[in-house]
């Protein structure tokens, strides 16, 4: 897929929708792995991620008390 418009089409989805999850692959590669193993912090929801979160992986973790 060459746009997130294309791919929310062929998914059948919403760009929006599309959009916030394709922000998910700028987390640092440690939190993924915390996320996928059930440990992230109690204060990071999926809410509170569509709403957005530094690109620094410094900062995400500082946001999160993680480290």
């Amino acid at each position: 897929m060459a746009t997130i418009s294309e791919l929310a089409e062929r998914e059948n989805l919403d760009n929006s929708y599309v959009a916030k999850v394709m922000r998910l692959t700028l987390l640092a590669p440690d939190i993924v792995e915390m996320i996928l193993d059930g440990r992230q912090p109690e204060a990071m929801t999926w809410r509170g991620l569509a709403k957005g979160f530094p690109m620094e992986w410094v900062e995400q973790r500082r946001l999160w008390g993680i480290g």
